[in-house]
């Protein structure tokens, strides 16, 4: 086929000999399966922030950090030069993502670097050799949805552990080879530390893989693996051979309003009462 326009400068470095065929387009980038060498792997083209659709951004990108005081000022400003600097750091954070992941026990595919706006992958294949599939369009038995969903779950807790929050979780940006399920698509990758919606967001990736795979094995739809797992990581207890079971008893009281009015109420008149004793103090001292 026709080498994208984007994909000249890797053939003309010789980082890719041949693109093969187009993958995938989505909302952030679009996909072509390349051959580098004896090796097919994937080259995921990132679109331009006007282009890419990928909503509320800025809840992705709080809490990140660049180490270049000279690039942050002109992030904050908006330039030109900080619109670049923008768009860089949104692709290298996932290969940072991939690398850490990879380190921490995570199935994600292997990267080999990310130049000119392209991010070169291992490609994950099915049993034919052909491109894995989505989870979205695999149907499995109820024994394989709990063990994939166990599995989903234990590399929820190693992401959590390694500091990240996938942050857009979903049937579809899981792929499934031979071995089980891999998880792609982290350039909103958040800090779980950092970022004030890290627990929503991994809330809402766990009720996504949840929901998926109670559609086959229906009792994990009443189970509460998010909670179980946010807790122990607030409490600092939380490690990556930690196996969560879902059950979790949720805190069902509601606050006592009335209790809190009134210590807040005891603060004042406390306040009140020391202030008027300073004045008598000063009253009664003028010098």
């Amino acid at each position: 086929m026709k080498t994208p326009k984007r994909l000249q400068p890797l053939v003309d470095d010789g980082l890719i000999d041949e693109v093969v065929y187009p993958l995938m387009s989505g909302k952030e980038a679009d996909v072509f399966v390349v051959r580098c060498g004896s090796e097919l792997r994937c080259a995921k083209i990132y679109k331009d922030a006007v282009k890419r659709s990928f909503k509320k951004a800025a809840q992705y990108t709080e809490g990140r950090k660049t180490r270049n005081s000279r690039r942050a000022r002109a992030m904050e400003k908006g330039s030109k030069f900080g619109r670049q600097q923008q768009e860089e750091t949104w692709q290298n954070a996932e290969v940072d993502a991939l690398y850490r992941l990879s380190r921490a026990g995570v199935r994600v595919p292997q990267p080999y670097g990310c130049l000119e706006g392209v991010l070169l992958m291992e490609l994950i294949t099915a049993e034919d050799g052909g491109a894995a599939l989505r989870l979205n369009d695999v149907a499995m038995s109820a024994e394989q949805a709990r063990e994939d969903h166990a599995l989903m779950m234990q590399y929820v807790v190693r992401m959590l552990c390694a500091g990240l929050v996938h942050g857009d979780l979903s049937e579809f940006n899981v792929l499934v080879d031979e071995d089980g399920p891999v998880i792609i698509d982290l350039p909103q990758a958040v800090d779980a530390a950092a970022n004030n919606n890290a627990r929503a967001m991994l809330e809402r990736d766990v009720a996504n893989m949840t929901d998926y795979y109670g559609q086959f094995a229906p009792e994990l739809l009443g189970s509460h693996y998010a909670q179980e797992i946010w807790a122990l990581y607030e409490d600092g207890d939380l490690h990556p051979d930690y196996v969560p079971s879902g059950d979790f008893e949720l805190d069902t009281h509601s606050a006592d309003t009335d209790a809190v009015l009134a210590e807040i109420r005891a603060v004042l008149a406390e306040e009140a009462q020391r202030r008027e004793r300073l004045e008598a103090d000063e009253a009664d001292d003028p010098l």
